[in-house]
């Protein structure tokens, strides 16, 4: 008889690891980096609770739009319509709830059928028709901004309905009595959702351990879930110093949790990422790589939609102009956040975390007054130098 043994996975080295994952970390630093300088800069504003507050509400349909995108983008395709069709769906919650008093529930379920059909339309011609999604989605984001225009007549149409308006501009509402200005309720929130986090960051290890999967080393997952809980727990406190947790900020969580579950632990996510990879080894394995093109494109109309609705509602009007170039602050989010150009790339937290930078750079450039001219080359040339280092790491 033979005795058999069964090793455990080791650890990466230190520095192999990260060799390995340097541009994952390399985000966080870069966007810890950047917020260090901004808020030196603006003499401690980029951090002030208010500030704080109105930079998730700037930037949280930005944020939803590039979960969507993340998905496009990693299939091998691109969405340039987004910014259109976010502005074309406010549009249309302004006619049916100004216009028309249609009820806000009744018209926002309206204006997200309304995405999934837009979506669903480019999805058609990229997926079973073969056009260049490039090509798609370019006339879409002609078609629609003129669609928007002409429904609005050229004008501002508003105000919204109060309850409406809330989905944007609306807070958690205070259930623990507090005598002081901390919103108690918030805090709470936040205390969990950090325990949450770190519970599944251990059992999420404990499970590659298991399965014999190679892991990083424990110094570096320790420093990282300290860390990233030390500053979720900061941010709480902060955020919770103002008015509490807003609305918005909850539907944004609550999407980035479902998608990073969909893409990381469920056979379609796993799909969408070997089609990205070889679309045509994928289709000869039996996934069925059309419709997951397709259904990639109506998801991504959903969420331009209810990118749409909240920024209506932020505006408390819906503009002939609004949406114009979200298109771009989306896809360099994606891109800065380690989406690969070639597809088969990408994750949902590295999206969020490029979707924060741009929002930081954003913000902190506007504090400083920064002209607009000179914001654009800004965000131009980190985008550039994101891509460059994508095709570095393809060509390493």
């Amino acid at each position: 008889m033979t005795d058999k043994t069964v090793s455990l996975p080791e650890e990466k080295s230190h520095a192999g690891f990260l060799k390995n994952n340097l541009r994952s970390y390399g985000m966080l630093m870069s966007l810890f980096v950047i917020m260090l300088f901004f808020q030196f800069m603006t003499d401690g504003t980029l951090l002030q609770p208010l500030n704080l507050t109105n930079l998730v509400l700037q930037n949280s349909y930005i944020v939803i739009m590039a979960l969507g995108m993340l998905l496009v983008i990693v299939t091998g395709h691109i969405d340039l319509s987004v910014g259109s069709v976010a502005g074309f769906v406010g549009a249309v919650a302004a006619v049916l709830m100004v216009r028309y008093h249609l009820d806000y529930p009744l018209a926002i379920i309206a204006c997200l059928i309304v995405g999934a059909a837009i979506g669903a339309a480019q999805g058609y011609w990229v997926a079973y028709f073969g056009i260049p999604s490039f090509i798609v989605t370019l006339a879409g984001m002609l078609v629609f901004k003129g669609l928007a225009l002409a429904l609005l007549q050229g004008q501002s149409v508003g105000p919204f309905p109060a309850t409406f308006q809330k989905l944007s501009s609306g807070f958690i509402p205070e259930l623990i009595p507090s005598s002081g200005n901390l919103n108690l309720t918030s805090l709470a929130i936040g205390a969990v959702l950090t325990l949450v986090l770190v519970y599944a960051s251990v059992k999420g290890r404990a499970r590659e351990v298991e399965h014999g999967i190679e892991v990083e080393p424990f110094g570096f997952f320790a420093a990282k879930n300290v860390v990233l809980a030390g500053a979720l727990m900061y941010f709480t406190y902060l955020i919770a110093s103002h008015r509490g947790l807003p609305n918005v900020l909850v539907i944004m969580t609550a999407l980035i949790a479902l998608y990073g579950f969909m893409t990381r632990r469920t056979v379609v996510g796993r799909q969408i990422y070997a089609v990205g990879g070889n679309a045509k080894a994928a289709k000869l394995s039996g996934i069925k790589t059309e419709r997951l093109v397709f259904m990639t494109f109506v998801n991504m109309g959903v969420l331009a939609a209810l990118a749409g609705l909240i920024f209506a509602a932020r505006l408390n009007t819906a503009t002939p102009k609004a949406g114009l170039g979200f298109e771009l602050d989306v896809i360099a989010a994606c891109f800065i956040g380690g989406a690969s150009a070639y597809g088969g790339v990408g994750r949902v937290g590295g999206a969020v975390v490029g979707a924060m930078i741009m929002g930081v750079m954003n913000n902190g450039m506007s504090i400083l007054g920064i002209g607009i001219d000179y914001q654009q080359v800004i965000k131009g040339l980190v985008l550039l130098g994101a891509v460059c280092i994508d095709v570095y790491n393809q060509r390493r």
